[in-house]
């Protein structure tokens, strides 16, 4: 079952229809992210299924949007013929190559959104017709659920009002933030590739669980509705992050005894060190 349109895409309610009435929406790329944009914009009633066009060399990907309502194709070309928002959702790898395709087709009209990783700003604009306005996004893939975070930064000929129609797409499938773009970096290690983080720290609940006694099913149960609620209350709390952990971890207990094992570990310093490097390693993919 669908999630419920995020608070944020709910409450913006009909300034979100207002910033895209009549706009068309290209998907380059129908890949599970693509795909899961298409969905959020529908279930937010963002624009309709009539207002969407989405290509992918590959005839299942193709088959997965046309099942959403939206109309699916093999050409690139064809979907800059039919939107004004154009998506890049493609590989890093064969974006150049996408491109390249791509440039002859533009349009002064089109809004260029790029969500691959690794192609900063002046790339992109480099590789498009002259003074192209293009938005670059990092969501995350939590969007396929209706939960992801988005972070927008704005290029050099992309308008306030592309901006709000950047936020108002991606916003239908989750929160979004707007930032200077030499912040993605920080953003792949935190968000991007967060969810990985995450899941790694389901695989070893689950695994100790097991080692404890409990049947798989019931650990992995209980790790993914215990990760679920903590996101959820550090979401709505106004309470930091480590004045939550405070409150769980009782002087002598159980969760304290973890945390010393934790410690001894250096398990903080080790995670610490690996988001910077995944961020080090989003600048170096930028730089080449």
């Amino acid at each position: 079952m669908d999630a419920a349109p995020p608070a944020e895409a709910r409450d913006r309610g009909t300034s979100v229809q207002g910033v895209l009435v009549g706009r068309r929406l290209g998907l380059v790329g129908s890949g599970r992210m693509a795909e899961a944009l298409a969905r959020g914009v529908l279930r937010a009633r963002t624009l309709p299924a009539s207002s969407i066009t989405a290509s992918d060399p590959d005839p299942a990907r193709r088959a997965a949007v046309a099942s959403l309502g939206v109309r699916a194709v093999e050409s690139n070309e064809t979907v800059l013929a039919a939107s004004d928002i154009v998506v890049l959702a493609v590989k890093p790898q064969v974006l150049d190559v996408v491109l390249r395709g791509l440039r002859p087709a533009a349009r002064p009209g089109h809004l260029f959104i790029s969500i691959a990783a690794g192609w900063p700003i002046r790339r992109l604009e480099a590789a498009l017709p002259e003074r192209s306005r293009v938005i670059r996004v990092m969501p995350n893939t939590p969007m396929q659920v209706g939960r992801g975070a988005s972070a927008l930064a704005r290029g050099n000929f992309a308008t306030a009002e592309d901006m709000e129609a950047a936020r108002a797409l991606f916003g239908s499938c989750g929160v979004t933030v707007e930032l200077a773009e030499e912040a993605l970096d920080a953003v792949t290690a935190v968000s991007g590739s967060g969810p990985a983080y995450v899941f790694f720290l389901a695989e070893c609940m689950v695994e100790a669980g097991v080692a404890e006694g409990l049947e798989p099913g019931a650990a992995l149960a209980l790790a993914a509705a215990t990760i679920e609620g903590a996101g959820a209350l550090l979401g709505q709390s106004r309470e930091r992050p480590e004045e939550l952990r405070r409150r769980v971890t009782s002087p002598g207990g159980t969760t304290e005894a973890a945390f010393r094992e934790l410690d001894a570990g250096r398990v903080r310093e080790s995670l610490v060190r690996a988001i910077m490097r995944a961020a080090a390693r989003s600048r170096e993919l930028a730089g080449s």
